[in-house]
């Protein structure tokens, strides 16, 4: 798949792809931690079943695959990364965000970007009981491990401890082909506990802040996953004005991509093509 760039505000470098009509409606997919389209397997699934209706678009977040990444870190520029994205590809576009991916989506709409549709698969809000909410010094610790070096420590951090995956599970992955590009893209985790900002220490009121998103917003959540993922759609989509709220059967945080594009087909093709609400 052919490599393309824009460039942000800031003049980072921003590389993405993309498939279907040049001339069909824009989606742009948001991925989560970790993930970069080298990396990322579902993506090119989703965008093979959206491409004959869809212009669907891949990027890799600053910091990740052949994006560039200048210093200082801010949420807004990543923001700006996605205007510049929209822009270049003609003005307007959806968003289609994964786990946090999801919230950076989210919070780009609320900043204001001309976005017609937006769709969110289980934004990792810790909004309940269920389980122990993410310490206050999650960022500090991710940050520390960086910059001492051990970038691999933070993508720990991240599964241990955000993700809930079990060390030892973790501790196999070490060991796998794949762990090299998770550490080399490691110093970005603090990004995404940066957008998660406080809305992993589980306090619903938290998520107040989605209030005014008026954008029609499909919230997807897995009838396998977790409790605690669940609740988070709950919260979320109760402050969301223009909300649909759906499950997918069977499915858990790793979504099976036939499903989740499925899923998204149906809902744009119907907000995009609907003149009244979602």
């Amino acid at each position: 798949m052919t490599t393309h760039t824009v460039t942000s505000a800031d003049g980072t470098r921003i590389a993405f792809s993309a498939t279907g009509p040049a001339d069909a409606p824009v989606v742009i997919s948001v991925d989560g931690a970790t993930m970069f389209r080298a990396m990322d397997f579902s993506g090119g699934e989703v965008g093979r079943q959206l491409g004959h209706a869809f212009r669907f678009v891949t990027y890799d977040r600053r910091g990740r695959g052949e994006s560039g990444d200048t210093p200082p870190y801010a949420v807004e520029r990543e923001i700006e990364d996605i205007a510049a994205l929209i822009d270049h590809l003609g003005g307007r576009a959806s968003l289609f965000g994964v786990s946090s991916g999801a919230v950076l989506a989210l919070r780009a709409v609320k900043a204001g970007l001309p976005v017609d549709a937006l769709a969110c698969y289980e934004p990792p809000f810790v909004v309940s009981s269920d389980r122990e909410p993410v310490a206050p010094d999650y960022v500090e610790r991710l940050d520390r491990a960086v910059a001492d070096g051990r970038p691999g420590d933070a993508v720990r951090l991240l599964m241990t401890e955000a993700a809930l995956t079990p060390a030892s599970v973790v501790d196999s992955m070490v060991e796998q082909p794949f762990w090299p590009a998770l550490e080399g893209i490691g110093h970005t985790v603090a990004y995404d506990g940066r957008i998660m900002g406080d809305t992993m220490r589980g306090r619903p009121e938290a998520l107040d802040v989605f209030r005014d998103v008026e954008t029609p917003t499909l919230v997807l959540r897995g009838g396998a996953s977790d409790t605690w993922m669940a609740k988070a759609v709950e919260e979320l989509a109760e402050r969301l004005p223009n909300a649909t709220v759906e499950l997918l059967p069977g499915q858990t945080h790793q979504v099976d991509p036939s499903e989740l594009a499925a899923a998204l087909l149906r809902y744009l093709s119907s907000a995009l093509t609907d003149p009244t609400p979602a």
